[in-house]
């Protein structure tokens, strides 16, 4: 009885602390409300105004039609600026005008330029690929041109089959920490993981460890308060939301923080799907088994993630930062493991980067392409690249949750499935429950895990960050895990899309239209 009132009140008191994001919502439509107002009252104003508002509608629709968006971008406005003429126009323009997102991606475009000099690419590394495999050479070549990211040898991998794998070495590492622990993450939620976690970097910054970390803003609406970064602070942890959510509309909080990185002395780096909440370790069930998977590199190749959080730290930062104080130390004694490729995502500019390195594999793949993703939605690039790679004879094989955490997103998903399973495309469901990982697998030569999904929202509008492995020894172990996977997974055929109720179909569906911004 008393532990059950003691739930209630701590209850009533999470309901007061994020009552916060009553508000933001509440916020958000009334400027929304505001927006739909002016377009009326405009409309019925003056027939001159609602004329030049038609024109307007004309010229955006023009300006959308010549410019180099992807096609299905261009469609989901297009539609709504010649359904509605001068509120699609408005909305449109209130949208690519916000001065946030401009300031965003010109104060990147400068801190990307400050970590240049830290993240040289090695001519002797670089010679020796061209050596081993021209293709990849090109590859790589790109990476480093347009994403500012090296191929690195010298440099050794763990991969993780599940988040509770990861857990434990996780904490092992942290406490080896002696100069500075960073961590970036998405998701960060009390409990047995962040928890303990949270505990070791108290210990470490009363050792003159430096720790910084930052989250993604949207866990103000209902993981963490708001002033959870001051807490952190007061023991000595310095700490930031990344883009905090506030009650002001602006089309930048779509550009969300999804990296999952934590790096430690320069020697050691984390990436995966797993974010700091129990359910990424199972230790809290929401959708059954939680099927998660993450890698740990040492070595050379942790200074690219060194500096990717520099990078992202240093946004909302107005000192000057002493880069060189973070660079990876060397240790001759890693063995040659073939090539790593460590790479960040951003939704700015004309490079589609997490996009390039999943079509780069299926273009090239001979023998097979294995992947996981928890969500399927797709672009007409992208279902291409998967049809061809089906239909020139590569085994491409996607592994699915069978319990979805989003069930809109899993109706959407599913309108993609017989496209797919005609062209040859083998789908699964992990029957166990939820498939959070992110794996490209290929020929036993390649393999990403990082935090990409198979969507609008990581390929287009979030921040990702993971990592190409070539001829390490960890692929086979990717593969292995893929191939024991599979057996827990239960196959989809082109009859079960029949078997879905006519509400789900049409959600799906109608979803399809608005998947770029799903």
């Amino acid at each position: 009885m008393l532990g059950e009132l003691k739930e209630k009140g701590i209850k009533r008191v999470k309901t007061i602390i994020y009552g916060r994001t009553v508000i933001v919502v509440l916020a958000f439509l009334i400027q929304f409300a505001l927006l739909i107002s002016a377009y009326l009252y405009l409309r019925e104003y003056s027939l001159a105004i609602y004329g030049a508002f038609g024109i307007l509608g004309v010229l955006v629709t023009l300006h959308l039609f010549n410019g180099r968006e992807n096609p299905d971008f261009k469609l989901v406005w297009i539609l709504p600026i010649l359904i509605f003429p001068v509120f699609g126009a408005l909305f449109y323009l209130y949208i690519t005008t916000q001065p946030g997102t401009k300031f965003l991606k010109k104060r990147l475009n400068k801190l990307t330029q400050e970590t240049k000099p830290y993240v040289q690419q090695e001519e002797e590394v670089r010679e020796r690929l061209k050596g081993e495999s021209e293709q990849m050479s090109r590859f790589a070549d790109y990476m480093y041109r347009y994403a500012q990211c090296p191929v690195y040898d010298g440099t050794e991998a763990v991969f993780y089959p599940l988040g509770d794998d990861q857990y434990t070495d996780m904490l092992e590492e942290l406490r080896k920490a002696e100069k500075f622990i960073f961590l970036e993450f998405f998701i960060v939620e009390e409990g047995v993981m962040w928890n303990s976690i949270l505990q070791i970097l108290k210990e470490k910054v009363k050792e003159g460890v430096e720790v910084r970390f930052m989250y993604d803003g949207m866990c103000v609406l209902a993981l963490l308060p708001y002033f959870y970064p001051r807490l952190l602070q007061e023991d000595g942890i310095q700490c930031k939301m990344f883009s905090p959510i506030k009650p002001v509309f602006s089309s930048h909080y779509n550009n969300r923080d999804h990296r999952k990185i934590l790096v430690i002395d320069g020697k050691v780096a984390f990436t995966g799907g797993t974010n700091l909440a129990d359910e990424y370790i199972n230790q809290k069930e929401r959708f059954g088994h939680w099927k998660d998977t993450a890698i740990l590199i040492r070595g050379k190749a942790v200074e690219r993630f060194t500096y990717l959080f520099l990078e992202m730290w240093n946004v909302s930062e107005t000192r000057p930062e002493e880069y060189e104080k973070y660079c990876s130390p060397k240790n001759p004694a890693i063995r040659q493991d073939g090539y790593f490729i460590p790479y960040g995502v951003s939704p700015f500019g004309e490079e589609r980067v997490g996009k390039r390195v999943y079509m780069d594999i299926l273009n090239t793949a001979r023998s097979y392409v294995h992947i996981m993703t928890p969500y399927l939605i797709l672009d007409y690039e992208m279902i291409m690249a998967l049809v061809y790679a089906a239909k020139r004879g590569v085994d491409v094989k996607i592994i699915m949750p069978h319990i979805p955490d989003k069930k809109t997103a899993f109706c959407l998903a599913k309108t993609y499935y017989n496209e797919l399973l005609e062209a040859g495309v083998s789908i699964y469901e992990y029957t166990p429950g939820f498939v959070h990982a992110k794996i490209f697998v290929s020929d036993d030569e390649k393999a990403v895990v990082g935090t990409v999904n198979l969507d609008y929202r990581s390929l287009y509008h979030h921040f990702e960050c993971g990592v190409v492995l070539y001829k390490n020894s960890q692929v086979h172990v990717i593969e292995d895990d893929y191939q024991n996977t599979l057996e827990k997974c239960q196959t989809v055929t082109e009859q079960d899309y029949k078997k879905q109720s006519i509400v789900d179909r049409g959600i799906g569906k109608v979803l399809r239209i608005f998947a770029p911004l799903m």
